[in-house]
């Protein structure tokens, strides 16, 4: 029997949270052979809401659950963590500025990250979700430096999945039949969706994709989470899990053979994007061995503006979260 690992999740009583923990616990990301003891990490005050959680989860009954640990305290959660999912963040508020939002937020991810370089091992793999994800993610690689370069990330496969699920719609197709989009930038409204390796059942598609439905696609995928918002008065929480377990899943797991997903991560040297060093941008990325691996691929000159302008967007943002 393998030996168990330490899979932290962050901001475990909320919704996204809740859409999460069950399916990581049965199976779906780690496998049915892989033991898991789950840490739970919460503020003091949602401690409550997160025995009702726990008590789920006890009576769930699950044959990979090797242990479980509940608490407020950083330097517990991350001590020894295999795999860390920060689903927690204070959410952008009514009349708040983007500037109000990532001071906020500045303050949570040091930190963790500062937790991190004290008792986390450098091997820990963490995912970034609370946004704005990539620059929380460049904030908590700042204090957590003893972490492995490439082990810092943050979530594009939301949008990576959300692009999918728009070409699927267009082809009438299910999108397990969909693949290679990728997205470049930032988890905002300066993302771009890449479209020109796209592929249905192994054959690209951009010949049969005018600019127009390019642009609308953009403009839906950038805009989506607005909208589930205006429909259903709250975030997206469901398809945020399920983007979160699909990133775990193939950081673990290895994305297939020929298929490439969107990772956000430290931009290196001299990339084939122009993307400037260390900012944490979404890549088209291939996951082996347990590291994921940048693909220097073309991208189609119509998007070039809209790169140099998500670049753009992470360094205002970087400006502001540093005070540059």
């Amino acid at each position: 029997m393998k030996s168990p690992i330490r899979v932290v999740i962050s901001g475990a009583a909320g919704q996204i949270a809740y859409n999460a923990i069950f399916r990581l616990l049965s199976g779906d990301v780690f496998g049915l052979d892989q033991p898991i003891h789950l840490v739970m990490l919460e503020v003091e005050p949602a401690l409550k809401f997160l025995s009702g959680v726990d008590m789920e989860i006890t009576d769930c009954a699950f044959p990979c659950l090797a242990g479980r640990t509940s608490t407020c305290d950083q330097l517990v959660a991350f001590k020894d963590a295999d795999y860390v999912i920060l689903f927690g963040a204070i959410p952008r508020g009514p009349g708040m500025e983007r500037k109000d939002l990532l001071e906020k937020n500045k303050s949570i991810f040091e930190a963790q990250g500062k937790a991190m370089q004290e008792v986390a091992k450098p091997e820990t793999r963490v995912l970034v979700v609370g946004n704005p994800a990539n620059t929380n993610a460049l904030i908590l690689k700042k204090y957590a430096t003893k972490l492995l370069p490439g082990h810092i990330t943050a979530m594009s496969r939301l949008d990576h999945n959300r692009c999918i699920g728009q070409l699927a719609q267009k082809f009438n197709v299910t999108p397990g039949q969909i693949r290679n989009v990728f997205i470049l930038g930032n988890h905002s409204g300066t993302m771009v969706p890449v479209l020109c390796h796209a592929e249905l059942d192994h054959k690209k598609i951009i010949d049969q994709i005018d600019k127009e439905w390019m642009k609308e696609n953009m403009q839906i995928v950038r805009q989506r989470g607005t909208k589930v918002i205006e429909a259903r008065g709250k975030s997206s929480a469901a398809s945020a899990a399920e983007a979160a377990l699909d990133h775990m899943h193939d950081w673990y797991m290895g994305t297939p053979e020929g298929e490439i997903v969107s990772c956000s991560l430290a931009a290196p040297k001299d990339n084939k994007y122009g993307v400037p060093e260390g900012i944490v941008f979404s890549f088209p990325c291939i996951s082996k061995n347990g590291e994921w691996v940048i693909q220097p691929l073309d991208v189609c000159e119509v998007l070039k503006e809209e790169i140099e302008k998500t670049i753009k967007d992470l360094l205002d943002e970087k400006k502001l979260a540093f005070n540059e």
